[in-house]
C-alpha cells in the first residue's frame, strides 16, 4: 500500500517515511499542495497524509483538488494538524499534532482497508 506524506518540514516527513515503512507501506512525499498533485499523477496513493499549514498549496487547497477530480476524489484524507478546527470538516480523519503514531498507522489502516 502506498501513503503520500505532504508536509513542508522536512523532519516531519522524514518522521513519518520511518514510521510508515516501518509499518510496511510504500511512501512517496512532497513538501508542499502542489507538489503533492504532481505526485499523485506519477505515484497514486492508497491515502494522503497531509498537514494544513504549507506554502505553495497548503492542505485545504489540496484536498479540495483531490475531492474535486473524480479520479481522485475517493483516496482516503488524514490531515496531521496543530489547527484541528480548520480541517476537521474536509478530511477522512485529523489528528492533532503532537502525533501519535499508534493512532495514525490505525487511522491509515481504517481509512485504506488494509493492515499495511
Amino acid at each position: 500500500m502506498r501513503v503520500l506524506i505532504v508536509d513542508d518540514e522536512s523532519s516531519v516527513r522524514f518522521l513519518l517515511r520511518r514510521v510508515f515503512e516501518g509499518a510496511g507501506y510504500d511512501v512517496v512525499e512532497a513538501h508542499h499542495g502542489a507538489a503533492a498533485l504532481a505526485r499523485v499523477a506519477d505515484d497514486y496513493p492508497d491515502v494522503v497524509v497531509t498537514d494544513m499549514m504549507m506554502p505553495v498549496m497548503g492542505g485545504a487547497e489540496l484536498i479540495a483538488h483531490l475531492r474535486a477530480d473524480p479520479g481522485t476524489a475517493s483516496i482516503p484524507i488524514v490531515v496531521v494538524t496543530a489547527e484541528l478546527a480548520f480541517a476537521s470538516h474536509v478530511a477522512d480523519a485529523v489528528l492533532p499534532k503532537p502525533l501519535k503514531v499508534g493512532e495514525l498507522l490505525e487511522a491509515v489502516r481504517s481509512l485504506a482497508g488494509s493492515e499495511g
